[in-house]
């Protein structure tokens, strides 16, 4: 039996791609057919147009062993994985791609040559990942955020972990987005530092620290995801029962959360990473061709947003 997964979140995004140019983007070693066929599809959606960043008899085999006709697409030939992840890191600071997107070279490898203090994509902002999820039963895209890069991020890195998905979410189309920042109850306490963050984000927002959403914290999951769960504890809050963005608390609780939704509601997750001069797709394997393309759409989304906002 076929895995079911999504309801149709993804597809209202492909709509808005339509009116939109396709975004040059550097496809770093694409060099598995899962990697491959991603970014092509894309290609054929009119989402990017791919530049395929690596061993070119790789890259050449991969394609017919899949099927795949890459006679319309760019080719830059390098020597190994590395190669390719600082070539196409050039390509994106020389202004020839404004994406990036992970082939199948381990993400460790690419991040390197994205945060190198010597040629590489740093901002002032810290990096972060960002899983942009199609749950069936959410009643619209849910972004979670940090669930992939920074481990135990202190108060200052919650800060701009929140900025990227507020930022990301007004790209998308939100006017003003909704945060729920987690923990595991929804009252302040010095015995969990992350409900003390919580309420400092909150403040930080009211002092214009955090800009273009309304922040609510600490909610534990329930109260942040059902406005009867968040009655019953006697909370008020046009955030709760309607997040856009959930805020974990470090790395852990996002990723668990994130995949739990994955493997117990059947939602499809999109990824990306952001706070780096561009966005970059980040797939895995185990994404369905579905969670590809949106991840390249969602990424396609805020690469136009950057092009009017710079």
């Amino acid at each position: 039996m076929t895995r079911q997964t999504g309801t149709g979140k993804y597809e209202q995004m492909l709509v808005t791609c339509k009116n939109m140019k396709p975004i040059p983007t550097a496809v770093v070693h694409p060099c598995e057919e899962s990697a491959l066929s991603g970014a092509v599809e894309a290609a054929k959606l009119g989402i990017i147009v791919p530049i395929l960043v690596g061993p070119r008899d790789k890259i050449a085999a991969t394609a017919k062993s899949a099927g795949i006709d890459l006679t319309d697409y760019q080719i830059v030939d390098t020597p190994h994985s590395n190669a390719s992840a600082a070539k196409a890191v050039e390509l994106i600071r020389t202004g020839q791609a404004e994406l990036l997107m992970k082939g199948s070279l381990h993400t460790d490898e690419l991040m390197a040559a994205v945060v190198s203090r010597e040629g590489g994509l740093r901002t002032g902002r810290r990096i972060s990942h960002v899983f942009v999820m199609d749950v069936p039963t959410y009643h619209k895209i849910l972004i979670i955020t940090d669930g992939a890069i920074n481990i135990s991020p202190t108060l200052e890195d919650k800060a701009d972990i929140c900025q990227n998905a507020i930022d990301l979410a007004i790209s998308l189309g939100l006017k003003r987005p909704k945060v729920a920042i987690l923990a595991a109850v929804e009252t302040v306490t010095s015995k969990m530092p992350s409900t003390i963050d919580a309420a400092a984000l909150c403040k930080m927002a009211e002092r214009k620290q955090i800009t273009g959403a309304t922040l609510e914290g600490p909610l534990a999951f329930d109260n942040a995801i059902s406005k009867e769960a968040a009655r019953t504890k006697g909370i008020q809050s046009d955030v709760a029962g309607d997040p856009d963005i959930l805020l974990a608390p470090d790395l852990e609780a996002g990723n668990i959360l994130a995949k739990q939704l994955s493997f117990l509601t059947n939602a499809d997750s999109a990824g990306l990473v952001l706070g780096a001069r561009v966005p970059i797709i980040l797939t895995s394997r185990a994404d369905s061709v579905r969670a590809r393309i949106a991840s390249c759409a969602v990424a396609m989304l805020a690469a136009h947003a950057r092009r009017k906002n710079p």
